[in-house]
């Protein structure tokens, strides 16, 4: 991978949204095989984890974000939702390929990167130039996800 598409795509962290612009995120990025491979049995066995050259942690403490979204709720797995998909774009004008990693043993995954305790580990993706297009899955239509001045109102 080209270090400077790589450096383009993590230059996302310095201008992604979150919520009061806290950026709970720390992120760790894995380049070195052995330690990829040492992820595939933390990712459930997930191969092309240690196939991509380089996998990414998305992680951060509650603590540091905002604690009150929609009165009640923390703030980090949107947050690093958020980074995520800005970065998976990134990623995307680069050419390079991402995968949204949610299957993956916690514990297991801060042991393999050293992970203090209080971190949260809320995703992983790996990051690489693809070698096939994906079968594109069916997506729900519209009609069946968007209502309108209110819950069950059907647009026109």
């Amino acid at each position: 991978m080209k270090k400077e598409a790589l450096a383009r795509v993590l230059e996302v962290c310095s201008y992604a949204p979150s919520a009061k612009n806290l950026q709970p995120w720390r992120l760790v990025v894995v380049q070195d095989p052995a330690i990829r491979e040492a992820l595939v049995p933390a990712c459930r066995g997930q191969k092309f984890i240690a196939q991509a050259p380089v996998v990414i942690a998305f992680c951060g403490k509650e603590e540091d974000a905002y604690s009150a979204m929609g009165g009640y709720w923390n703030s980090l797995a949107v947050d690093l939702a958020i980074l995520l998909d800005e970065m998976s774009l990134a990623a995307q004008s680069e050419g390079l390929g991402t995968c949204w990693i949610g299957a993956f043993r916690e514990e297991e995954v801060k042991q393999v990167l050293q992970i203090p305790v209080e971190v949260k580990v809320v995703a992983l993706t790996p990051l690489g130039y693809p070698d096939e297009e994906p079968v594109r899955r069916p997506r729900k239509g519209l009609a069946e996800v968007l209502y309108f001045d209110g819950w069950g109102r059907a647009g026109s």
